[in-house]
């Protein structure tokens, strides 16, 4: 099936820009002509691909074309810069990361890929437990990532295992388990949650307990602000180690039971696709990756 690149460009834009409006000032024209070139696309496969909401929804159809859009638009990318035309200010790279990762080792490991490779990066944030969905509808080429099993067009790889541990300030565990970590101790003392989403503490819960335990929580949907709040005494959490081992070894923080910190798989998937900037950047996270989480 043939694509027009113009129409590709187009309903790349809208889905990016969130609106028709928003792909014409992009693409400066009308937002008719904008119309006119994605109703032409969509009667060309014949499907709809994006919802006419505010902002508007990707359909099933639309991510698969979608995911075309971009590589086609990243293979183009990678052949200028071979002849040396490529963008003064770099290719834009759109990744997803889980926010613990993003606040330890990412962001050293872009720093490093972007004086390798000349590329940008757009980091969308995403809980490690879903954030394939977004490489799914082609929102990113690549994703940081809990799910082992491959997006369909993507390749994943074991990059190493982040270790989560339950913690607290030592004046919140001489108030809250003078006589250690009983079941109704755990009750009533108050935990800290990343959002609404975040599964670690009740999987540190059921570990010790064995049993249904439904503290008062906390949510702070921020990584630094997420462990400044555990040091505050605000309650305990699960941290990675990358942000909880030195608070531990100064005595800032207290871990609650050594013998039981959750383990986390983290896979890099990326588009199956052969390109000098994401096989160098899929490269560096890998070395990050390995050097961060052994």
């Amino acid at each position: 099936m043939d694509f027009p690149v113009e129409h590709l460009t187009t309903f790349t834009a809208v889905v990016d820009e969130g609106s028709f409006e928003g792909a014409a000032r992009r693409l400066h024209i009308t937002p008719s002509a904008v119309s006119q070139r994605v109703r032409a696309l969509e009667e060309r496969i014949g499907s709809v691909l994006v919802q006419r909401t505010r902002p508007v929804a990707v359909t099933e159809a639309g991510a698969a074309v979608l995911r075309a859009a971009r590589q086609i638009a990243r293979v183009a990318d990678d052949v200028a810069a071979e002849l040396g035309s490529a963008p003064a200010a770099g290719t834009l790279i759109p990744i997803v990361v889980n926010a613990d990762s993003l606040a330890t080792w990412v962001v050293p490991a872009l720093a490093r890929a972007a004086a390798e490779t000349g590329a940008r990066f757009e980091v969308l944030r995403a809980d490690e437990t879903v954030s394939t969905e977004r490489l799914r509808r082609g929102e990113v080429m690549a994703a940081l990532t809990a799910t082992r099993d491959p997006v369909p067009g993507c390749t994943s790889t074991r990059v190493g295992v982040d270790r989560y541990r339950a913690v607290a300030s030592p004046a919140f565990v001489a108030e809250h388990f003078p006589a250690g970590l009983s079941i109704e101790a755990l009750r009533r003392a108050p935990a800290i949650e990343f959002d609404r989403h975040d599964a670690f503490q009740q999987r540190f819960l059921r570990r010790i307990t064995r049993a249904e335990v439904r503290p008062p929580r906390h949510f702070i949907p921020s990584s630094a602000e997420f462990a400044h709040a555990v040091e505050l005494g605000m309650g305990w959490g699960m941290l990675p180690e990358q942000q909880c081992s030195g608070p531990i070894a100064e005595g800032r923080m207290v871990e609650l039971d050594p013998a039981s910190a959750i383990e986390l798989p983290l896979f890099w998937q990326r588009w199956k696709l052969r390109s000098p900037v994401l096989d160098a950047l899929s490269r560096v996270i890998a070395e990050a990756a390995a050097a961060a989480l052994g």
